[in-house]
């Protein structure tokens, strides 16, 4: 079992909700967690934040149970 996208708990390309829904956590914590990590951490700019996720959201395929 490998993370896959969300199909129903999605707000762009379900890369959040996946992740969340492989884990266990909430899908607000990931989502909240992933922009934390984008735009206020050092170092860590938001452009590579947003090619990781449109990447990430081209390659994991899509779940049909989330």
């Amino acid at each position: 079992m490998g993370i896959k996208r969300a199909k129903r708990d999605r707000w762009i390309l379900g890369v959040c909700g996946g992740i969340a829904h492989t884990y266990g956590w909430s899908p607000a914590l990931v989502r909240l967690l992933a922009v934390v990590l984008a735009v206020f951490i050092p170092g860590f700019s938001l452009i590579p934040a947003i090619i990781v996720y449109v990447v990430l959201g081209m390659v994991l395929p899509e779940s049909e149970e989330f």
